[in-house]
């Protein structure tokens, strides 16, 4: 999952099952998930930068 999902091990393991099960419903087609906007991305980004 990790692989798939674009995790480095250490975010692999450091993620939570709540993480985990959010990836998991990313990928179901009936699972009710809508993407992100560009807003929401970039108040993200903007809260979390890389550095």
């Amino acid at each position: 999952m990790a692989q798939v999902a674009g995790w480095r091990p250490g975010e692999f393991w450091e993620a939570t099952p709540a993480d985990a099960a959010a990836v998991l419903a990313a990928w179901l087609p009936d699972a009710g998930v809508e993407g992100m906007d560009r807003g929401r991305l970039a108040a993200m980004m903007e809260q979390f930068p890389d550095g």
